[in-house]
């Protein structure tokens, strides 16, 4: 048998994927845990002499104990998980393409929200290890106690779900990004007829009632606030010093804005995940006179 340091060191070293996985499988940031913990007293206990590639091994432990949480669930007719909020950062991540990496991201995120509560255990297993984390048919099919041919089709079928739902949702996905980088566009240049333009008649903000009401708080203003997907959903965020300080929602009635809630609370700001789709152009004009999303914020973490 392997000595216990040997596991122990394969085992954090891969820690990050094997929670990865389980979120992915299981909806939960705190069953993930749950699942790598059962997954380390099973791989802590075992006889790892004849293993030979480790990463691939922890996966289908973590694999075979989240397949097991699914079925129960199932079994106790538990309400579905419901829509899987984006994954915690554990670390910094500055991809070769933010904003490309942001909108795949952001494809496959809404896809799953609607569908992976819709799928057999076995079908969310095969689709999440291949799709997701590119584990070969081959490995999936004994952790489902299929073979690597029905494995296939299991991850075929969760395939055309989520393909389904992600070109069902695509076209609203693009309005909203398009409708807030307008409005930050309009407001950043002061250009009011296009700010009410965009604005519902009714759109409120704090205090502010009404499309002139609104549109005369940002008119000129929101000069460092930039473009971003929050949880998902394309929003605004100002930043200092790297770090958002203040986030701006958008509720989109009949193609106008409808209201901008400005979530300033640290605590809760340092709970969403954002994703920055584009940098703030060199020599843009700045305000500073210090209210959220007014001021010059410093380039930061493309992901937070």
């Amino acid at each position: 048998m392997i000595g216990k340091d040997w596991v122990s060191e394969r085992f954090a070293e891969h820690q990050g994927r094997l929670h990865s996985v389980a979120y992915r499988m299981l909806g939960s940031s705190a069953e993930a845990e749950d699942a790598v913990q059962e997954a380390w007293l099973r791989v802590s206990r075992a006889d790892t002499g004849q293993v030979e590639n480790p990463a691939g091994w922890l996966t289908t432990v973590v694999a075979r104990v989240c397949l097991n949480m699914l079925e129960a669930r199932k079994a106790r007719r538990e309400d579905p998980a419901g829509a899987l909020p984006p994954e915690p950062e554990t670390a910094t991540v500055r991809p070769a393409d933010p904003e490309g990496e942001a909108l795949l991201a952001d494809s496959v995120g809404v896809a799953l929200m609607v569908v992976l509560d819709t799928l057999t255990p076995a079908e969310r297993l095969a689709f999440v290890l291949h799709d997701v984390f590119a584990v070969s048919f081959d490995e999936i099919g004994p952790v489902i106690d299929r073979s690597p041919a029905a494995a296939r089709q299991l991850a075929s079928r969760a395939r055309r779900r989520v393909r389904g739902a992600a070109a069902a949702s695509d076209a609203a996905r693009s309005q909203r990004r398009e409708i807030v980088g307008a409005f930050l566009a309009a407001s950043r240049n002061g250009d009011f007829a296009a700010l009410l333009e965009l604005l519902h008649p009714d759109a409120v903000s704090g205090d502010a009632i009404g499309a002139h009401a609104v549109a005369a708080i940002f008119s000129g203003r929101a000069q460092a606030a930039r473009l971003a997907l929050v949880d998902g959903v394309p929003a605004a965020v100002w930043s200092h010093r790297g770090l958002p300080k203040a986030v701006f929602e958008f509720t989109i009635t009949d193609g106008r804005i409808s209201g901008i809630a400005i979530q300033t609370d640290p605590d809760l700001i340092s709970d969403l995940d954002i994703v920055f789709l584009a940098r703030p152009t060199d020599g843009e004009p700045r305000l500073t006179d210090g209210e959220p999303g007014l001021t010059d914020g410093e380039p930061g973490q493309e992901r937070t």
